[in-house]
């Protein structure tokens, strides 16, 4: 064992809670010791962003299926279904067997910071730049779009 350990896994989105971005490097700290043990983080992981997307946090599946109601694009229900059926497949007896399998895990690392990008951190930089737009223009396209005036 080599101390201090190498890590190849990417940071957390800086935009992610940061009960999230803890979690998210406990499981990049545990990966090469326990890849299932780091899916089942990642797993809590997207429960958590699901909860800072508005979802109540009770139960996964239903967090993900209130999202695509609410119009989540298809490619981010495809990742959060990925790290959730994974997670849970690592801590109980399923088809996937994340020690096997250590390129899976290390695409859940990749997966959280997709949809962290997609969902939180490029709505919050397109945000950042229409709210700097004169008012008057953000009122012309509020009318336009037929938006109710704040």
């Amino acid at each position: 064992m080599i101390y201090p350990r190498l890590r190849a896994t990417k940071p957390p989105n800086p935009d992610l809670d940061e009960k999230i971005r803890r979690i998210y490097e406990e499981a990049a700290d545990i990966r090469q010791d326990s890849a299932r043990g780091a899916a089942a983080l990642l797993r809590l992981c997207v429960q958590l962003v699901c909860i800072q997307l508005g979802e109540s946090g009770k139960n996964i599946n239903e967090d993900i299926g209130s999202l695509v109601r609410k119009g989540l694009p298809v490619e981010v229900q495809q990742a959060l279904d990925v790290v959730r059926v994974v997670g849970n497949n690592a801590v109980h007896p399923g088809q996937i067997d994340v020690d096997d399998h250590e390129d899976t895990v290390e695409a859940l690392f990749s997966l959280i910071n997709m949809i962290a990008d997609r969902m939180i951190t490029h709505p919050k930089q397109v945000a950042g730049l229409f709210s700097a737009l004169p008012a008057s223009i953000q009122e012309q396209i509020a009318k336009r779009d037929g938006a109710k005036q704040p």
